[in-house]
């Protein structure tokens, strides 16, 4: 959690945080430090009473027997006044922890002040949307026209926000998956394969709890979660453990399917694929030292690895610098990636990038050990490859031809057993 003395020290930057990422009403720094010092008044008392109780009990056996009644009742006391006051303790320790957790970063002071999206900033474009000469179709009916995504017959089984990637639906997106992650393994980053399934801890740890509960999906008789991307297994791995500083900075690539119940968002893009259920996403993750400075370098090189391959891909997109209504509590800094999506006639969300310091790693107790010996909280970032089927969107639609069949980008090819077109079913 964010140390409580950089908040007792510095409350007005964390009230801003609060009114700056729209959670007034959800934490009041006010009320955190009450509790604070609630909890330090009450931590010293219990302790003084403790420390009270043990010196009289050791001395009644030294005492006068006239005097011995007298001290065993002082004892008794002192043990109902304990036992009052840990009990008001052990409430204020959970209510400081709750709360804790809902503490949101600073952001850095180069981060755009919005309250939403629409007040993201443009940093970059790159590329220029297809003009079509003749009436593009959108992803969907490209997908049933050439046999390559079922949505019916999913839903029948799965429910709505289901899909089956079919034949050369299901190889495009493999491509996929393996064209970012032989990008971000040839820059160095260690590839993963991690559990799906995971404890509070993790999820706490990351920065997924408590605000986004109904956004992700409980397996109640386990006790466990479904994660909504690698980067829960990836940064929980050094979870509680001291690094050496020369192990940083270290570089994960995360592949794994990844579970969202996109709670709230009924009745809106609900055809394609765009809002799904289930999908598949390689992440990049980084644990580095606290330095701000190596934090913003590694960040630019996360955001560069996405642009790679979407420019691989030859996918027109933009970079938008996100704004503090639309990074969430713990991030610092945030960029997205949105892809030109041609039956959107916008560009489309397919990548994030995030700079999270040492929030996650206070969470998770990941530290590592500096040249000059002391123990430090590292910071963490991470950072969307490539995600899928929403990925395949603007390639379906982009590399379409007008007789239905999909040109294969030519950097997918050589995963797709030299596959150059795919054709609709006859």
């Amino acid at each position: 959690m964010i140390d409580i003395r950089d908040i007792q020290q510095r409350p007005d930057a964390y009230r801003k945080a609060v009114a700056d990422k729209n959670l007034t009403g959800k934490i009041s720094i006010d009320d955190l430090l009450g509790l604070a010092d609630r909890r330090s008044a009450l931590l010293q008392s219990t302790e003084s009473l403790r420390a009270e109780r043990n010196r009289i009990s050791g001395e009644i056996p030294k005492l006068p027997a006239s005097e011995r009644a007298a001290a065993i009742e002082r004892v008794k006391g002192i043990k109902a006044q304990l036992a009052e006051e840990e009990a008001s303790l052990e409430q204020v320790q959970q209510d400081y922890r709750t709360s804790m957790l809902k503490v949101p970063m600073v952001p850095n002071a180069d981060v755009p002040v919005g309250a939403s999206d629409a007040e993201n900033v443009l940093v970059r474009t790159w590329g220029a949307p297809r003009s079509f000469g003749f009436k593009a179709r959108d992803h969907e009916e490209l997908g049933e026209l050439l046999g390559i995504l079922d949505k019916p017959r999913a839903a029948r089984f799965a429910g709505a926000r289901s899909y089956l990637l079919m034949g050369a639906g299901a190889m495009l997106e493999l491509a996929v998956m393996r064209l970012a992650l032989d990008t971000v393994v040839a820059d160095g980053f260690t590839p993963v394969l991690g559990p799906l399934m995971v404890n509070t801890v993790a999820l706490e740890g990351t920065g997924f709890l408590p605000f986004n509960e109904d956004s992700v999906y409980r397996v109640e008789a386990d006790d466990k979660w479904l994660v909504g991307t690698s980067e829960v297994h990836l940064v929980s791995v050094h979870a509680d453990e001291i690094l050496e500083e020369a192990q940083l900075p270290i570089l994960y690539a995360g592949h794994s399917a990844c579970f969202r119940r996109e709670a709230g968002s009924y009745g809106r893009d609900t055809r394609g694929v765009y809002r799904v259920h289930q999908f598949s996403k390689v992440e990049q993750v980084v644990v580095c030292r606290a330095d701000a400075e190596e934090s913003l370098q590694l960040h630019a090189r996360l955001l560069a690895n996405s642009e790679r391959i979407l420019q691989k891909l030859e996918l027109p997109y933009r970079v938008m610098e996100v704004c503090t209504g639309d990074m969430g509590q713990g991030k610092v800094k945030m960029h997205d990636i949105e892809t030109w999506m041609p039956s959107r006639e916008a560009y489309g969300e397919t990548h994030s990038c995030s700079s999270l310091h040492d929030f996650q790693s206070r969470r998770l107790g990941l530290r590592y050990r500096d040249a000059e010996g002391r123990i430090q909280h590292a910071y963490t970032l991470n950072n969307t490859a490539i995600a899928s089927p929403r990925i395949l969107i603007p390639i379906l639609e982009t590399y379409q031809n007008e007789d239905g069949s999909v040109t294969v980008p030519e950097a997918l090819r050589p995963y797709m057993n030299g596959l150059e077109r795919i054709v609709p079913r006859t």
